[in-house]
Formats: C-alpha cells, structure tokens, sequence
C-alpha cells in the first residue's frame, strides 16, 4: 500500500464532530471559583464583613424559637452566614434539617415548586430532588424580577466593597514592595572599593540605610552639597493619600450594609451607644429575617413557628430596667387610685404600643 492510498482511505472517512464548545471545562472552572468566593466577588474575607457576618451569626442563634425543634442554634448559625454573604439558605426537611451546599430549582408563577439540591458529605456531595414543600427556602434582599432568590448585603453595596477592596489591595501592596523605612545616606567621598563595600553592607537590609551616595556625587546631580549632612527618606508619605479615611469610611458603609451602626467599631465608643447599636440590630435587622424565616418555616412544616432576637440580644441596663420597673409600678398604682378600670389601662397601653402580638 502506497502512502497516497493510505492519505486517500484516512480521507474518505467522515469527520467527527462534537457539540462541545471550546473553553467548557474552563467556563466550568471559573463558574465554580466565582460560586466559591461569593456572589459579590469581593470584600466577603475582609475583618469589617467578618465582623458584620459574626454579629449575624451570633444574633439568630440566640433567637427564641417556639413551634418546632427543627430549628436548632447550629442551624440558625449556618442560615445567618449563608444569608449574609449569599442572600439566600436552603435546607431539607427530613427528620432534621440538612442544608444544601448548591442547587436550581422550577417555579410557577414565581413560586419555587421543586429543588435539585446538592447536599454536602465527607467523602462528596451527592444529588437529591425534593418538592417546594419539603425544603425551607430563606432569602432575604428578593427582587420582583427574581422573586425566588435573594441577594447578599455586599452584592447591594457593590460600590462600598470595592472602594474597601481597593484600599485595603492598595495597601497591602505598599506595604510588601515599598521601601518603608529605608534612608539614603550621604557620606563624605572615598575610594570606589571603599564605597562599594560600603553598599555591599547594607544590602539586603529592608528598613536601614539600602544606598550610600557621596556627597560629590550629590553636588553633580544639581543637589547642594550641605543636602548630604543629613539622610533622605524613602518611604512613602501615605498620610496625603487620605488612606485612613478613606478605609474608615468603606469600613463604615459595609457595616451600614448589614445593619450595624458604624459607631459600635469606633475605639470611642461607650456603654449606651453600644447597646442602643445592639438594639438596632436586633429590631430592624435580625427581628424582620426572622419574621420571614418564621412564615417560611409555619407554611412548611405545618405549625405556627416563631422566632424572637430581641428579648435575647437586648442590652441589660440594670439602672435603666429598674428605673422602668419603677414608673411602671408608680403608674399602675396611681391608675389603681383614680379607680380607672381594667379595660381604660389596657386601652392606654395599646395607644402607646404596649401590647402583645
């Protein structure tokens, strides 16, 4: 067989095709890094998000839970993070409930109605399908074009991450490759073996004198001869930058993305402003997450289930609480003498909202 009629046979068979498009496994690769890191990208491993996610963490699971047993601390802690950085947290119901790492779901009319969950194990994940009434589906940050997801504080604030992400990237750089502390030193002129050693010296030495410079040498570069009397300074000045402002300020955002009043971080702050700022979180930020939750929960596992954050997180003012428990004992006791009747004091406490749920 000539080399022609083998070109010719390898010729005449017909091509394979594939319906794979190029960079597949790369699309793959990168989809699951962007998974992993977070839905904003940025900011999620920084000590202000940390910080916010801890305080989220340590509120819902201190929450008063009454209706089921499902709902245990550990589970509340793993919601509050998934919440934070993700916006959204789902879990199986089974004898317990067992979170899901990953998934995609089918809706009718923007109302999920099955799952295809991916549930975490030590050895690998394995798949799992579950209708919408077996699986409890907490978001928070919903929008009407995608109600049946949620969005993470960070992804709201994306213009806050990335200042925070590009000063805290600005200066770790300037503190790695800038030459902090490092002087040029002007020394009287001397032989070129001399200087050379000189230099040998300080090589190598990040914070000392790294160039030794004549002061001829000075004098030829247009600089005046009496400038070499003392040392130059290499390191950067970072102060008109606004570096510190600027990072406080970012700092202050990404904690008001969470909820958290900036001034509980502030190395200036007292007893009243730090429980006025546990108070904020738990009443206009955990307590509203834990109403949804609390919905989600009755209308899948089929009993009235509550949460309660606040009773837990308030701040104990001994002082305050008793002064309180005074004026309401005085009042009550004052109601008593002007012969108002039970109805008139309940009717009062319901004008000034003091009433159950």
């Amino acid at each position: 067989m000539g080399l022609m009629d083998l070109f010719n046979r390898l010729k005449s068979r017909p091509v394979e095709t594939r319906a794979v498009s190029p960079g597949f496994t790369a699309q793959i690769v990168a989809a699951r890094e962007s998974w992993i890191s977070g839905q904003s990208g940025i900011a999620e491993l920084t000590a202000a998000a940390q910080a916010s996610v801890s305080l989220w963490e340590a509120g819902l699971s201190l929450s008063d839970v009454s209706g089921t047993d499902l709902l245990s601390r550990h589970s509340l802690a793993l919601t509050a993070r998934s919440l934070a950085l993700r916006g959204e947290s789902v879990w199986l119901i089974r004898d317990r409930l067992i979170p899901a790492v990953d998934w995609d779901l089918s809706t009718r009319n923007g109302e999920p109605r099955a799952y295809r969950m991916s549930i975490p194990e030590a050895g690998g994940g394995r798949s799992e399908t579950a209708l919408a009434g077996e699986v409890l589906h907490f978001r928070i940050g919903s929008d009407s074009a995608a109600p049946w997801t949620g969005t993470a504080p960070l992804m709201r604030a994306k213009l806050s991450a990335n200042l925070l992400n590009a000063v805290e990237t600005a200066l770790t750089d300037v503190f790695r490759d800038a030459p902090i502390g490092s002087q040029i030193v002007h020394v009287p002129d001397s032989a070129a073996d001399d200087m050379d050693s000189l230099r040998k010296g300080f090589r190598g030495r990040r914070g000392q004198a790294l160039v030794i410079e004549g002061v001829a040498q000075a004098t030829a570069a247009g600089m005046h001869p009496n400038l070499g009397k003392a040392p130059d300074q290499l390191t950067p000045d970072l102060q008109r930058t606004l570096a510190d402002t600027l990072l406080t300020d970012a700092k202050g955002a990404i904690y008001s993305a969470f909820g958290i009043l900036p001034g509980l971080h502030n190395p200036a702050t007292t007893g009243p402003l730090v429980r006025e700022a546990q108070r904020h979180l738990a009443q206009l930020v955990l307590q509203p997450i834990c109403n949804l939750m609390a919905e989600e929960a009755t209308a899948k596992i089929g009993s009235k289930v509550t949460l309660d954050c606040v009773r837990p997180m308030q701040a104990f003012d001994h002082g305050g609480k008793a002064r309180a428990f005074a004026g309401m004992l005085q009042a009550m006791a004052q109601a008593k003498e002007a012969g108002l009747d039970d109805a008139t004091v309940t009717d009062a406490l319901s004008f000034i909202d003091w009433a159950e749920e």
